[in-house]
């Protein structure tokens, strides 16, 4: 969690404001208990002659591609389809938090926000809900969107994760309708490296040591192991690749019916000593600090990298061109998540619930027809939805061939020389989030190769839906105690693990960090957590 950049006074004043300016109808299906039943199929496309204003980011597939949504195609045959027009506002690539607060402080709403108000909107939803800014929708989907409710009642599991404890609905979410598509990130390492040494694929940590150091050795790699760790130091090793070897990772986790703290436990500082002795041999990248993207990538381009941690479609997918340029016999294969002993599980791993908070749009209290609106949104979890969200238009951008919806060569293999994510996200939003549920057919597609299809079935063998928790809702007020407690918490880990790493401080110091997280009231953290878990366990 990240602080939000706010001015106290102004956001005082949101509720009011907000509520001022909606219209008294718009609050009218939120009053009391929902109703019985009566929800009744819409017929699209409607016809309206209101057009409703979405306020969202356009997708990193989409940029530099389309300059706007009015230009992406499946934004254009959207409105088509379900009859209702659309004004779209954007706010600047990355900058969405900050884009939002300018916005919620103005009190000029759109109709629709796509936005994760689980994770992102300081006090969650119900906050969102109390303040002003977004309708509680039990009633409407009760009304008006028959689609989303028979998914729900048929998935009590994923009805549990997409409302609050309170028992509020508040967004249209996105929803992986497939566990295969819970699973899309892990170890990746040069195959081909692999066999020119006579090396196994590494599977314990000790095997790492030696594969590593034969590729900076023998393969005269200068960053033989390279993570990205922009915008957060580590980024994709939080998920518990080499942390998880030592029965930690680096957030809050289940064990024995007791929440822990992976950075104050500690299977983080055996975690540290390997890593600050990887780093003083030259195993890890020196530049480990400050690498992004650009440099992952030209570490696999010019043969100084020879493994990471990334994703089947953005980690393969994009770097086997890259590796393949330089050397062709070169092979990106999913390594599976290390273990401290031969034949052990790994602990832990990258494994996204059913639920995902990215890509969930809320109806605002300023929206002109929320019933509109809500009629929609529920478009996407129709059959005809499910098709146009997932595969984009028939005879365009798909074919049914036997029933299954192969995609055109227009998506796969088009002239302009763009990647099938760039292609299929200006037809269709299987790539990316959305109001709608994701269909497996997409990623067995979007994988093209064979090494992204067997990635997920690697990395898929963790136990990591044991230890891991569900995205928990804590109150407004325990929300903003968590916010602040955490930043103080992550801006010191980090401090850590680069001093510790680095060398410039000594592993002993471990402990006196950890003492340091205590009297930033890490156990209340946890207390917080604990009393959110419970809550979620009776929803």
């Amino acid at each position: 969690m990240k602080k939000m950049i706010v001015i106290p006074v102004a956001l005082s004043m949101l509720g009011s404001m907000v509520a001022c300016s909606s219209s008294p109808d718009a609050k009218q299906p939120n009053e009391g208990t929902p109703a019985a039943s009566t929800s009744k199929p819409t017929t699209y496309p409607i016809s309206t002659n209101k057009t409703l204003t979405y306020w969202g980011e356009l997708n990193g597939n989409l940029t530099g591609v389309k300059s706007a949504h009015t230009d992406v195609p499946f934004f254009q045959e959207w409105q088509k389809k379900t009859g209702v027009p659309l004004k779209f506002i954007a706010p600047p690539t990355g900058q969405a938090k900050e884009a939002l607060n300018v916005m919620l402080a103005s009190g000029d709403l759109p109709d629709m926000i796509e936005f994760n108000f689980l994770n992102d909107f300081p006090g969650g939803p119900e906050k969102a809900i109390k303040d002003g800014y977004i309708l509680k929708l039990n009633d409407l989907i009760d009304k008006h969107a028959p689609n989303l409710k028979k998914y729900l009642k048929e998935h009590p599991d994923v009805d549990k994760m997409v409302k609050t404890d309170n028992g509020s609905y508040y967004a249209f979410p996105f929803i992986r309708g497939d566990e295969y598509l819970q699973v899309f990130q892990g170890p990746i390492i040069r195959k081909d490296w692999l066999d020119e040494l006579g090396l196994p694929v590494p599977e314990t940590i000790d095997d790492w040591t030696v594969t590593l150091k034969a590729f900076k050795d023998k393969k005269g790699a200068a960053a033989p192991l390279s993570f990205i760790s922009k915008p957060r130091f580590f980024n994709e090793s939080y998920n518990g690749a080499f942390l998880g070897a030592f029965g930690v990772n680096r957030g809050f986790y289940l064990e024995n019916n007791e929440i822990k703290f992976g950075p104050a436990e500690k299977g983080f500082k055996d975690y540290l000593i390997l890593f600050r002795q990887w780093y003083q041999d030259g195993l890890l990248d020196k530049n480990i600090a400050t690498v992004d993207t650009k440099a992952l990538d030209g570490g696999f381009a010019s043969g100084a990298t020879g493994a990471s941690i990334g994703n089947a479609g953005g980690g393969i997918g994009k770097w086997q061109p890259l590796v393949a340029a330089k050397d062709p016999k070169a092979v990106l294969v999913a390594a599976p998540y290390p273990v401290k002993n031969k034949g052990e599980t790994p602990k832990f791993g990258q494994k996204s619930s059913a639920f995902d908070a990215g890509g969930m749009v809320a109806v605002t209290t300023s929206a002109k027809d929320a019933e509109l609106a809500v009629k929609l949104l529920d478009y996407g979890y129709s059959e005809a939805g499910h098709m146009f969200f997932n595969f984009g238009i028939e005879g365009v951008s798909y074919q049914l061939e036997n029933g299954y919806p192969k995609y055109t060569d227009l998506l796969m293999k088009n002239p302009d020389k763009l990647a099938p994510a760039q292609m299929i996200s200006q037809y269709a939003r299987g790539s990316y989030n959305g109001p709608f549920v994701q269909d497996k057919r997409y990623v067995e597609q979007f994988f093209a190769l064979q090494t992204q299809r067997d990635a997920v079935n690697v990395w898929r063998k963790t136990d990591a839906s044991k230890y891991n928790l569900p995205q928990l809702t804590p109150t407004p007020e325990e929300s903003s105690e968590m916010a602040k407690i955490m930043n103080d918490i992550n801006t010191l880990i980090d401090e850590m693990t680069l001093k510790i790493l680095l060398g410039s401080e000594p592993v002993e110091q471990f402990d006196s960090y950890v003492a340091k997280m205590k009297s930033l009231r890490l156990d209340r953290a946890i207390e917080i957590q604990k009393a959110a878990l419970d809550r979620y366990n009776k929803r």
